[in-house]
């Protein structure tokens, strides 16, 4: 709860990024009314809590500080802007100093003395700088000083609740004091593979279940584009040629099987069903968005994974619950949207295709239990790693019970970013601040968040969970897909024993 809304300084205290988003709204709201933000004394109610908002912010600064340390000792003397061959992209910093206000300023001074403008922005001066270990005072030129704070990772964090919408946390960057930008909602980014878990909700929405099976092999697809052709490789650029149940696919992260969903599926059926999970971001219906291309917010992405949680009802994640006056008048009170955009066992079956990558062999959240110890006391967590094409950006989503996080990790640019997969993953980069944080709220007694199983739908679910039936049945990958009229199996709805 942000009370008694204060215009204090935005560079100090608890939830900067967001304090300024919730200031950008109000001034609209205030403008469109004819009431003076500053002077109204309004009382504004969020659905941020401290506490959590207090984890976040930590868990990011700890992980971060260190991952820094990894990526700047990934690089040594060279600087980190690459192009896709890991080649230094020359005359970066020129290119980049002329997108800022600074070189504007010059430019409308100088005109085209181009001289000028050399000299003042090489020209060192005393500046105080960002570092991890705190505030440095330095002698930088305008140029080594965008020099310097482009090496730095960025990252952007929200928690929410699934079913009210209420956001819990929200971290929009590293310093807001240094780096204004805020990475949750204003800054898009490819999702990588965390986009797929939409691709395989269309999938099981058209019949596709977790024990469906598609052979991890390398396939070469028609686009009816430009290029004609698309033949997608998995991340460590081998193929097993193992016939593996989808579950099993995500949860290993196989572009392969994902790709071939999506064939079956079809582009604009992912799309329509990333447009009823609340995505707004412009999405390309093209076979490649199965690998996550199109760029999206965590805001967006975080709120689509809400509606697994939610029995399949998506409400839009939000932020601020009541405005009233100065003597305590509401004046404005909001209500989430809400739709439903799966059926709950559907969203069921999601839940039970994310947690593959903490059960599944292979999966690429296995450490969330061997590690961090998050799935004691029966505890489940459906989650998804995403990275991006040259490892230019990690992700990671978690789902839980009561709560759902995620994070997004990397540079300014897409041309900044680590070296190689080793750390340049989101299981590496992302994953540890969601661990982190998840870890002090389920420490925390006081704030209600205990470790539980995913609540079951009413109705016993139409399919089975546990695939050696299906083989005992001896199905094709091609029978599995009339799973629901197979209902004659007794369906255990505790799983106990299933991974």
């Amino acid at each position: 709860d942000l009370s008694n809304y204060k215009v204090a300084n935005q560079n100090t205290g608890l939830a900067n990024y967001f304090r300024t988003v919730i200031q950008t709204d109000l001034l609209k709201f205030c403008k469109e009314r004819g009431i003076d933000l500053y002077e109204s004394g309004l009382k504004i109610h969020t659905t941020i809590d401290k506490n959590l908002q207090q984890y976040a912010e930590n868990a990011m600064s700890y992980w971060m500080d260190s991952l820094q340390t990894t990526f700047s000792k990934s690089w040594g003397k060279r600087n980190p802007w690459v192009d896709e061959n890991g080649r230094e992209i020359k005359n970066f910093i020129n290119r980049v100093v002329k997108r800022t206000d600074h070189y504007r300023k010059l430019k409308r001074k100088y005109g085209a003395d181009s001289d000028s403008i050399d000299i003042v922005l090489n020209l060192p001066k005393k500046m105080r700088v960002f570092t991890w270990k705190g505030e440095v005072d330095t002698l930088l030129s305008p140029m080594d000083s965008l020099r310097y704070y482009k090496k730095f990772l960025q990252a952007g964090f929200m928690a929410m609740d699934p079913h009210t919408g209420n956001i819990k946390a929200w971290v929009g960057g590293i310093n807001y004091k240094y780096f204004k930008y805020d990475h949750v909602k204003q800054g898009k980014n490819q999702p990588g593979s965390t986009f797929k878990p939409i691709v395989y909700a269309t999938a099981i929405e058209n019949g596709y279940y977790p024990c469906y099976e598609v052979v991890d092999e390398r396939r070469t697809y028609e686009t009816g584009g430009t290029p004609p052709t698309w033949s997608p490789e998995n991340s460590d650029m081998k193929f097993t040629g193992e016939k593996m149940t989808i579950r099993k696919g995500m949860a290993q992260s196989k572009n392969s099987v994902t790709a071939k969903i999506m064939s079956l599926v079809g582009p604009e059926n992912v799309v329509a069903k990333a447009k009823s999970l609340g995505i707004e971001s412009e999405l390309a219906p093209v076979l490649s968005l199965a690998l996550g291309v199109s760029d999206v917010s965590v805001y967006e992405l975080v709120g689509a994974y809400s509606a697994f949680a939610n029995k399949g009802i998506w409400t839009k994640p939000f932020y601020i619950t009541r405005i009233e006056d100065k003597n305590g008048e509401i004046i404005q009170q909001y209500v989430p949207q809400q739709k439903q955009a799966l059926s709950p066992e559907d969203a069921y079956l999601m839940l039970h295709m994310l947690k593959g990558t903490i059960e599944e062999e292979g999966g690429t959240a296995r450490r969330l239990d061997y590690q961090y110890n998050l799935l004691k006391n029966g505890n489940e967590i459906g989650a998804k790693t995403g990275t991006t094409q040259n490892y230019s950006d990690g992700w990671f989503i978690g789902v839980t019970e009561d709560l759902v996080a995620g994070v997004w990790v990397g540079g300014d640019d897409r041309a900044i970013h680590f070296p190689s997969i080793k750390y340049g993953q989101g299981a590496y980069m992302a994953l540890p601040i969601w661990a982190d944080f998840m870890t002090n709220v389920y420490n925390n007694d006081s704030l209600g968040y205990e470790m539980q199983p995913f609540k079951k739908p009413r109705k016993p679910l139409s399919v089975t969970l546990d695939c050696g039936q299906y083989s005992l049945l001896n199905l094709t990958g091609a029978d599995s897909l009339l799973q629901r009229r197979l209902d004659s199996l007794s369906v255990d709805l505790d799983e106990e024993g299933i991974n």
